[in-house]
């Protein structure tokens, strides 16, 4: 195992652990999430992203209001991925409910202060439990969901014109390939050939109302998001060196890593809580203390 593959993994251990401490102390989280997103964020922040340097680790700012025309000093969350430039990468991530998550991952890589999670869902605060344009690691508002490839894809199209040479990936949730807007973006994003696009996916196959296949089913993903002229590389999302090599990829087309993950990876316990995973909140004192042991077995 290499230095860089070592040092992603233990970004992805302090991701669930994190969000673990968190739900614990908030008797709440978005946990499932984490379990199966930390692989794909801790290479993404770890490994991936071409972002600029930032020095110290941001202090959260509060919310001071929603854009608004001729004001020129307003900050999005994109602050915490360092300034922009024509060679610095560009991250839309869609599924705001993971903000717990990104939170967490910016935390590890040393982009929001180690506190940071102290402000979380307080009023007055921008590290909101469902992310919006201000909150750290996001600098648009995506919700509901599918609309982030769109925006990337905007995004994608103006860098292309200005003749930018950063990637713009796109973070999402394979809930969003129940949303037509999607495929309206993939669409728009060959025609425009926007082979500076990039898109992760965390097809961990549960939604809010339970298992993908039982609300509506996606499959064959590859296959149809291929038909619409994008690469598209399948793989194990918890595979890191497999994730780091797709990446680098290169491509005269937009290209999707379709990440398949497990919902309970690195919590085995979460599997008590099948076929529901969207959010962990505990119904009593008991389970709790079943949590708070598996923490204290994740910190050892």
């Amino acid at each position: 195992m290499t230095e860089d593959v070592k040092r992603i993994e233990a970004i992805a251990h302090g991701i669930r652990r994190r969000v673990l401490q968190h739900s614990i102390a908030n008797n709440g989280g978005y946990m499932s999430q984490a379990c199966s997103s930390a692989e794909l964020l801790s290479c993404l922040y770890g490994g991936v992203l071409n972002f600029a340097p930032i020095g110290e680790p941001i202090d959260p700012p509060s919310f001071i209001g929603v854009p608004a025309v001729g004001v020129h000093t307003y900050k999005t969350g994109q602050q915490f991925h360092g300034a922009s430039g024509d060679q610095y990468d560009r991250l839309i991530s869609s599924p705001a409910h993971y903000a717990l998550v990104i939170y967490a991952a910016l935390i590890e890589t040393g982009r929001l202060r180690e506190d940071g999670l102290d402000h979380f869902n307080r009023d007055g605060s921008t590290v909101e439990m469902i992310g919006a344009e201000h909150s750290p690691g996001f600098e648009t508002t995506t919700g509901s969901l599918a609309q982030a490839l769109s925006q990337a894809g905007g995004i994608a199209l103006a860098r292309k014109l200005k003749k930018e040479k950063g990637n713009t990936w796109v973070f999402m949730s394979d809930g969003e390939f129940q949303e037509g807007q999607t495929y309206e973006a993939l669409q728009a994003a060959k025609f425009h050939g926007l082979d500076k696009l990039r898109v992760i996916v965390d097809v961990n196959l549960n939604q809010c109302d339970g298992p993908m296949d039982t609300v509506m089913k996606i499959e064959p993903l590859a296959d149809r998001i291929r038909a619409f002229g994008w690469d598209v590389t399948v793989l194990d999302g918890h595979d890191i060196p497999a994730i780091l090599a797709a990446s680098k990829v290169e491509s005269k087309n937009p290209h999707m890593l379709l990440c398949y993950t497990d919902p309970v990876r690195g919590l085995p316990i979460l599997e008590e809580r099948k076929p529901t995973l969207h959010y962990l909140r505990f119904t009593g004192a008991d389970e709790r203390a079943k949590y708070e042991k598996a923490y204290q077995e994740m910190v050892k």
